[in-house]
């Protein structure tokens, strides 16, 4: 496979270009099978001009020795192996100590190819942590074009599990690690003082090495955690903060958060395309369905209650928000109290979608890790939903395919939408695929935690409750709750603002956005190329110096008397945005608003509810794909006089 290899005389840092080098085959990557002793070996390799220079550099605890130039034979085998000439020691060495790495520039440009060594399983271990502490820790810059990694001497032993090797391995590693996170301000991925480039240099926190603030992050609520670190910190405005080797800014501040969020022109991107987001942006959903699906919750309640003396809420209107979304994006609905198996297919999908996006996957911000620990097994059953879902989607729009008109109607679903897109538009199979388990995920997950965190609250606060009855007996009466009344219910829509104060769905907005180049911000801080940037809007909901008594459920906050009632949820407001702002707010927020305003008011017009003595409210958070209830909401619905199930 490899033959006409030829390698003369090199001198360590000046190859020989006169040396006879010629490849008639060669194929990337390289096995190379190592063997050196009492040296330290510095490996280079270009793929462009097909040159491959070995370089051998001695260090001595006793002065410095003059460079070798060393004859290095290469024998041509399967996988070939490269055996280094014995470099010896100055004389006046008698211990052999642990070299620490030296760092060779070459003096030719060339590219950076993958290079796999011939170790073994346990050896792989320790190369791939000494190559982390080489590669990721600032010893080696990556932007440039050139990769250069060392290996520390073998000192003698030819079995690179040898007491002094693993010394040499730990000791560079450990001196690295610490090197690059104690002049790091925000953490290991900050190295070079990236948080320095603008004329403020931006605050943050180091966390630990190698892992950043991966271990603060993981072991509470996200939200809480960081909100907490840049008040101590005083980086409300911005603060940096490493996620292995991902560097991360957050703002806390709403004036931060919307040079993050709105402008138009900012340079940070997500990974939906913005014709996708303007698909989403689609009308969806008509009030027909969402009043079909919550009578039916409403019967469901009334049954359960009847039968067990409580409800729990939680899975009530999980199934009512699948139903909705499923009737506004593909047209279909399901019997509840006859599961098909389609639906137990999908309820199956869902949940295992939820599951897989907010288990937290260590191997995202450290890529190494994922050859080793993968205690949640996240890329096998990725492997495995993604076909199921693909199937079931592209039979679904297969079926619209075949019944498709040429024209979009009143009663046309989210489907119909996209196959009439033609032109630049028109969207691939597996986008629309893509898109549609999107809706699907979203239109589930936030509908029913948020009216479930709306119910916890009026649970809690029964004066509450009793105020927004009052609002809805006397504009409602005994008919039926239509949108065009909740328009006109100022407490309830109080009520909704509130809650999201207090309980945002997302309280750490956009964390996939990430800078294309630098960005300057209007407080003299720049954002350097490729930094993850994201919102902690739970901080700012709940920040003293914009809400009064932040940790208080207030509707009253949200009224015209006390000034609130123009604040709007939308995105324009940013003192409280749950869905985001600007070309990058959520594209269903109007559908989500309108529908859990719908469902709370005919809950709360239907049935006073008290709290179950058996299991009392929780407020307790766990962030997930959302941020929801620990526990789910057990209550106690009692049938108000004077109104009739629809």
């Amino acid at each position: 496979m490899y033959s006409n290899l030829y390698v003369a005389s090199i001198a360590p840092g000046r190859p020989d270009r006169s040396a006879a080098h010629s490849l008639s085959s060669f194929s990337l990557p390289l096995p190379l099978t190592i063997n050196s002793q009492n040296s330290l070996a510095v490996f280079t390799l270009t793929s462009q001009n097909l040159w491959v220079s070995f370089n051998v550099l001695c260090n001595s605890t006793y002065g410095h020795a003059p460079f070798k130039v060393l004859t290095l034979n290469a024998l041509m085998q399967s996988p070939p192996s490269i055996y280094l000439s014995r470099l010896q020691a100055p004389r006046e060495s008698k211990h052999r100590t642990p070299l620490l790495p030296y760092l060779y520039s070459p003096s030719h440009i060339f590219s950076s190819p993958s290079i796999i060594f011939s170790f073994g399983y346990a050896e792989s271990i320790f190369f791939l942590f000494y190559f982390y502490a080489v590669m990721e820790l600032g010893l080696v810059s990556k932007d440039t074009n050139w990769w250069v990694f060392t290996l520390p001497a073998f000192l003698g032993s030819g079995n690179l599990l040898d007491g002094y090797v693993l010394g040499s391995l730990l000791i560079a590693f450990a001196c690295a690690s610490l090197f690059a996170w104690g002049f790091a301000v925000g953490g290991i991925a900050w190295k070079n003082r990236r948080n320095e480039r603008g004329r403020v240099s931006i605050p943050g926190a180091r966390g630990l090495p190698i892992f950043g603030s991966l271990l603060t992050l993981t072991r509470g609520l996200a939200h809480r955690s960081l909100a907490s670190m840049a008040v101590s910190r005083g980086a409300t405005q911005l603060m940096a903060f490493s996620l292995g080797s991902t560097p991360v800014v957050v703002a806390s501040d709403p004036h931060t958060a919307r040079e993050i969020l709105a402008p138009l022109t900012l340079p940070i991107v997500r990974s939906n395309s913005r014709r996708r987001a303007s698909c989403l942006a689609a009308p969806l959903a008509h009030e027909a369905g969402r009043q079909l699906d919550c009578a039916a919750m409403l019967c469901s309640i009334a049954d359960e209650q009847a039968l067990h003396g409580a409800v729990c809420l939680r899975k009530h209107l999980q199934a009512a928000a699948l139903n909705n979304i499923m009737g506004s994006v593909f047209g279909k609905r399901y019997d509840p109290t006859h599961d098909s198996n389609e639906l137990n297919e999908l309820r199956a999908m869902v949940k295992e979608g939820f599951e897989l996006l907010g288990a937290f996957n260590w191997s995202d911000y450290l890529p190494w890790l994922s050859y080793f620990y993968d205690p949640f097994r996240i890329n096998e059953r990725c492997s495995k939903l993604v076909p199921r879902v693909r199937k079931l989607v592209r039979g679904i729009i297969q079926e619209h395919r075949l019944g498709e008109s040429s024209r979009l109607s009143d009663n046309s679903d989210f489907v119909d939408v996209l196959l009439s897109l033609d032109g630049e538009e028109k969207l691939h199979e597996d986008d629309m695929v893509a898109v549609l388990w999107e809706m699907i995920f979203r239109g589930t997950d936030t509908t029913a935690l948020l009216t479930e965190w709306v119910m916890a609250e009026l649970v809690l606060h029964p004066e509450v409750q009793t105020k927004l009855q009052t609002e809805l007996d006397m504009m409602v009466m005994n008919k039926s709750v239509t949108d065009a009344d909740v328009a006109k219910l100022p407490y309830l829509q109080a009520v909704v603002k509130e809650a999201l104060r207090v309980h945002p769905p997302g309280p750490l907005l956009s964390w996939a956005r990430l800078s294309t180049s630098d960005v300057q911000l209007s407080n003299g801080m720049l954002v350097p190329t490729n930094t993850t940037a994201m919102v902690n809007m739970w901080a700012i909901t709940h920040d003293p110096k914009i809400w009064p008594n932040p940790s208080e459920f207030n509707p009253e906050r949200f009224l015209e008397s006390a000034g609130g009632a123009d604040v709007d949820v939308r995105g324009s407001d940013l003192r409280l945005a749950p869905f985001g702002a600007g070309r990058r707010v959520c594209p269903g927020k109007n559908l989500g608003l309108v529908t859990v305003s719908l469902w709370v008011a005919k809950l709360v017009h239907h049935f006073r509810w008290i709290q179950d003595v058996a299991h009392p409210v929780d407020l307790t958070e766990v962030l997930k794909l959302s941020c929801e209830m620990k526990s789910p909401l057990h209550a106690v619905a009692v049938r108000r006089n004077g109104s009739a199930l629809e």
